[in-house]
């Protein structure tokens, strides 16, 4: 593993690559990664770096967001066949047969969606944005595409507005239950439980927390308790105790995303190597896209 590492840097420095990395994927690229994120923190990043290449390591839709916001760089992800399922959860026309019934509408995009979907929408949100985004939007009407689950969980910190919600959801979130938090809270009482949005709504109803991936992050390494319950994709643990050692993380199930999981040490090397694979988006598509991209790093910023 120490000679592929070394090759990996040696590599990255001749090409003037920054590696870029999910907290989903496994934690050896995670640890040889420049930068470690969640979809928003890595889509500012990568739209501020400098380097002429930039290695995602992630799912395809965010070297998709690369593409769009930095169309200078070459985005490499070293494995294609790492596709996020939400990501491909929504409907073309579902989206014209909403925007035809519905006056004063905004199409709000989570940014776990294609670049295809992305041109189609009015702005897109991250988990970690989407609560101060909506609430800035001048429309009433909300089409929140595709994720429900976050979909609904903003709803519910908005009455005012009214949300009309696509059909998708991520497959690891998605079958966290209620009976799952009670079994966790009887084996480890008094345990704070943090839940990812993408988890159903009754399920972020029974948290003492609920935020983005960074956001769990930074609760567990403030607070003052000694263990946590844990909903979300297990990878974040990496992180998680290599900020708190002393604290104990309880991962229901130990969820994991098998696309992320897909990104090895030895995929990387290679995409170094050979300069590919490549993501790439049509520049037509790439231009109506950076305007929900952008919009969403204008209102994310305020």
């Amino acid at each position: 593993m120490e000679k592929t590492i070394n090759e990996i840097r040696r590599l990255a420095k001749e090409r003037d690559a920054v590696i870029l990395a999910h907290y989903y994927v496994d934690g050896a690229v995670q640890d040889i990664a420049d930068y470690v994120g969640d979809s928003f923190y890595l889509a500012k990043v990568a739209k501020k770096v400098q380097n002429r290449t930039i290695v995602f390591c992630g799912v395809t839709f965010m070297g998709e967001s690369a593409c769009i916001l930095s169309p200078d760089k070459t985005v490499l992800v070293p494995d294609m066949g790492a596709v996020c399922p939400m990501a491909l959860m929504v409907d073309e026309e579902e989206i014209k047969r909403v925007r035809g019934e519905y006056d004063d509408l905004a199409v709000v995009c989570y940014i776990n969606s294609m670049a295809a979907t992305k041109a189609l929408v009015d702005v897109c949100v991250t988990s970690s944005n989407a609560l101060d985004i909506v609430r800035k939007l001048p429309q009433k009407n909300i089409y929140f595409i595709p994720d429900q689950n976050l979909g609904s969980w903003i709803a519910s910190q908005m009455p005012e507005k009214n949300f009309i919600f696509g059909k998708g959801y991520c497959p690891i979130h998605h079958v966290i239950s209620p009976g799952d938090v009670e079994e966790y809270r009887a084996k480890y009482p008094g345990a704070p439980v943090l839940v990812h949005p993408e988890c159903p709504l009754e399920v972020s109803r029974m948290a003492d927390y609920v935020g983005s991936t960074s956001g769990i992050i930074e609760r567990a390494a403030k607070g003052s308790e000694k263990e946590f319950i844990v909903c979300t994709e297990s990878g974040v643990g990496h992180k998680m105790r290599a900020l708190c050692p002393d604290k104990t993380f309880h991962f229901i199930e130990k969820k994991i995303c098998d696309d992320m999981k897909k990104i090895t040490l030895e995929k990387v090397l290679e995409c170094l190597k050979t300069n590919e694979p490549r993501a790439h988006v049509p520049e037509d598509v790439r231009l109506k896209a950076q305007k929900s991209l952008d919009r969403m790093l204008e209102l994310g910023a305020k």
